[in-house]
């Protein structure tokens, strides 16, 4: 299996590694960038992480990938196409966490649609979602960006925190 996931103008996605805790700590224990998980990460979630990402990356080659930025290597945070269950129904969603130094200069956006066209293109799915906190102004706007539209809501348990997210559904139409 190559690194790389995928690859943009600007991003290359790869696939994380247990050499990547120290990086992957900077991100999930900063608690104004996972500010909407209501989470602070311990050393031990940082590393559960770590191993349920290369379990899914076994089981269906996706899960949350490391964003580089090409120029510069430095890592702008994660990104993700993710298998996800919600009331029952099967979904495939994509999700982005980025260090609040890169954030509002597009990075997102420009993920987000690579990764919807790798989910329309390579993998012919039929639509992805987005599962934002209505409160998460700034993931709203990237969803609404690509044409995402809101199609439901649902209560989302995080460490034993019920949290309210909004279902953004993106087709494929042709």
């Amino acid at each position: 299996m190559s690194n790389v996931f995928l690859k943009t103008t600007r991003i290359t996605l790869r696939y994380i590694t247990q050499a990547d805790f120290n990086e992957l700590k900077v991100i999930l224990q900063d608690k104004e960038v996972m500010r909407v998980w209501e989470y602070n990460f311990k050393n031990e979630d940082v590393q559960d992480w770590i191993n349920k990402n290369l379990e899914l990356y076994k089981k269906h080659n996706l899960g949350y990938f490391l964003m580089i930025e090409n120029i510069s290597g430095k890592v702008l945070g994660q990104a993700a196409l993710i298998k996800d269950i919600i009331d029952g129904c099967k979904y495939y969603e994509i999700g982005y966490i980025i260090k609040k130094e890169y954030r509002h200069q597009g990075f997102a956006t420009e993920i987000a649609k690579a990764l919807k066209d790798y989910a329309f293109n390579i993998l012919n799915l039929k639509e992805v979602i987005f599962e934002i906190k209505p409160d998460n102004i700034p993931s709203r706007k990237v969803a609404e960006r690509l044409n995402a539209v809101v199609v439901g809501d649902f209560i989302k348990k995080v460490k034993d925190k019920n949290m309210l997210h909004l279902i953004y559904k993106l087709s494929n139409i042709k």
